[in-house]
């Protein structure tokens, strides 16, 4: 094991964040998600980001509170969206453990990290793979993320203190993406080296149609567009609701912009779904005042009319738009990347079949699409407990609707729904990503229920010191 320079330095600010208490370690990993290219340690051919190793630092001083220890493992309660995610976390690493052995040799796959096979760019006889074990890793630190932030956001202070980082994520996440644009028509894109310094693959230099492809700072332009459709739909119901709009606004728009303009099929693709889900919220929330609910309303039919007639009545205009969404989207299937990741696709599925419905593994075989990979790793059993975890996270009525806890989890619902979205488009795993589930851990806190408890305590105010 190495330990790079970017490690160094998270021990440091992990170090200094432990004298400031856990509400602010949990802040600092929420931003320190969008280090996907940087590799705070090397282990053989694994990455352990610098989210990773703050997560520990966070679970370490959050779970030594007996409050929050509580509110965690009431989090795990049947029927707590918290169960039925650790079922899926033990199931997924039962079958990252058995199925790959029980069902080495009987059928071909693309697998999902190193197996005893060499890499042929092809499908193999199915066998374990480092997939197994990494897979499982970030998967437990999944669920720790999740209730933990769940435990954190359980208070009126440690809700604030989630949200506020949210939207410090998305303003990073515009900032890394303006740095990545800049150094690389500089020709500075050395100066990014520390931070990206993962055992992955990086498609950091590509371009398409004459437009430099947005990577900030992830690994490629499908992560990024991911990452970026998350912020536009947090910040973006948080300017519907009327929450911090001098910066929610802004930030939705640029947010906006850059995932248009990353050339990411991803982020393209999973736009239009992510918008109406925000026009969809604006309709919940009108009222005959002016708001900024009833502005998007009014606007966004406009807006979208006046560019589908400019793009008809000039040929100029409109070429150069139908070229780029032909090339990113319609005729994606037909390009080199398009086949290989249609081909895992349909070699995963073959598998979910081949294995009966019960997978081949967690971490064993490789897909483009995140339903898949839940079907195929972790089988029928697996995708439901993944379904019966997103119903009752976003799906369950909490709160008083259009309070300032209401609005935040509504946010923080559709940014996940977003990321869905793009996982959908492009996902190769079952993991979604430490900040899915500081999103979802966000959405189903609930701080107003601790306010009313104490508010019952005989002898106690509300917000007394405890």
């Amino acid at each position: 094991m190495s330990i790079e320079p970017i490690g160094l330095l998270t021990l440091i600010v992990g170090m200094i964040c432990l004298q400031f208490g856990f509400r602010v370690m949990a802040a600092t990993l929420v931003v320190a998600t969008l280090l996907g290219s940087a590799a705070a340690f090397l282990v053989g051919t694994a990455n352990i980001q610098p989210a990773h190793v703050l997560l520990g630092f966070g679970a370490a001083t959050t779970f030594m509170r007996r409050r929050e220890t509580a509110q965690a493992i009431r989090a795990t309660r049947f029927p707590e969206p918290g169960f039925w995610l650790m079922c899926l976390v033990i199931y997924g690493i039962v079958t990252a453990i058995l199925m790959p052995r029980l069902l080495a040799g009987t059928m071909a796959c693309i697998p999902l990290g190193t197996s005893e096979y060499a890499e042929t760019g092809s499908t193999v006889p199915l066998s374990p793979t480092s997939g197994n074990l990494t897979q499982s890793i970030y998967l437990v630190g999944d669920f720790t993320c999740f209730i933990m932030i769940v435990a954190i956001a359980s208070t009126q202070s440690g809700f604030t203190t989630i949200a506020g980082a949210l939207v410090a994520y998305a303003a990073c996440n515009v900032l890394f993406a303006l740095i990545d644009i800049a150094t690389y028509n500089t020709g500075t894109q050395w100066l990014l080296d520390f931070m990206r310094n993962a055992q992955y693959t990086l498609h950091i230099e590509e371009e398409i149609s004459g437009l430099k492809r947005i990577v900030g700072s992830f690994t490629e332009a499908s992560a990024f567009a991911e990452a970026t459709l998350g912020a536009l739909g947090f910040t973006g119901t948080l300017w519907l609701c009327g929450r911090w709009p001098t910066v929610t606004g802004p930030l939705a728009l640029a947010s906006l912009a850059l995932v248009v303009l990353s050339t990411s099929s991803t982020g393209l693709a999973g736009t239009p779904p992510l918008l109406l889900i925000l026009y969809v919220t604006a309709l919940k929330r009108i009222s005959f005042r002016p708001t900024f609910s009833t502005a998007a309303l009014l606007c966004a039919p406009l807006a979208v009319v006046a560019v589908i007639l400019a793009a008809q009545l000039d040929a100029d205009v409109s070429r150069p738009i139908h070229d780029y969404l032909d090339q990113l989207i319609f005729s994606k299937s037909a390009t080199s990347s398009g086949i290989e990741r249609n081909s895992w696709n349909s070699t995963a599925l073959q598998n979910f079949f081949d294995s009966y419905g019960v997978g081949v593994g967690l971490g064993t075989v490789r897909t483009s699409s995140f339903p898949v990979a839940l079907l195929s790793n972790v089988g029928i059993p697996g995708t439901i407990f993944y379904v019966l975890f997103a119903m009752s996270a976003f799906l369950r009525q909490r709160g008083t609707p259009r309070t300032f806890p209401t609005d935040i989890r509504l946010a923080a619902r559709n940014a996940c729904f977003g990321m869905i979205i793009g996982n959908t488009f492009a996902g190769t795993t079952v993991e979604q990503g430490l900040i899915f589930y500081v999103l979802a851990g966000l959405a189903c806190a609930e701080p107003e229920r601790n306010v009313v408890v104490a508010s019952h305590v005989p002898g106690r105010r509300v917000g007394a010191r405890t």
